[in-house]
């Protein structure tokens, strides 16, 4: 005898494989789509951009008049801080004033004639050189130029 079975699916099977279709699409888009929003900030983060920073060749430090004797100025080197000293014999002077410890903005101290980290209490004296504290190294020291005469002078700094 012959199998009378139909072998046609049911109509209702069919619906049925469909929907089950459409919400595995549904949810894997979903689940991808949660995935790569997460994913794309934290990578962004993670990786630096590549074009970084114009290296500074040099930077203008104010006016040589207000630059009194044994005394100091913070300027902008690129995206750091500077410092440009005037000894007490009337030398003028210029570093990174960025501590080399923990990057650290370093000051002057008058009463010594040192550059002083507040930080952790490091010191240099007027060459860079480290004196005391935990610096492990001396601090870049900068070239000066006097652009003008007398205390109308501008003060450029550059890198040596």
């Amino acid at each position: 005898m012959a199998d009378n079975r139909s072998t046609a699916t049911h109509p209702s099977q069919q619906t049925e494989f469909n929907r089950r279709t459409f919400l595995d699409t549904l949810l894997a888009t979903g689940f991808v789509s949660t995935a790569v929003a997460v994913a794309y900030p934290v990578t962004q983060y993670l990786i630096p951009p590549a074009g970084g920073e114009p290296a500074t060749a040099s930077a203008s430090a104010g006016r040589a008049g207000s630059l009194k004797p044994n005394s100091a100025a913070i300027f902008k080197f690129g995206s750091k801080p500077g410092i440009v000293v005037r000894t007490a014999d009337g030398d003028i002077r210029a570093f990174s004033a960025v501590c080399t410890h923990l990057d650290c903005t370093v000051q002057f101290k008058p009463d010594t004639s040192q550059l002083w980290c507040a930080c952790h209490n490091g010191t240099y004296d007027l060459g860079g050189s480290v004196v005391s504290g935990p610096p492990p190294r001396g601090l870049e020291q900068f070239a000066v130029n006097l652009r003008g005469e007398g205390d109308d002078a501008e003060i450029v700094v550059s890198r040596s």
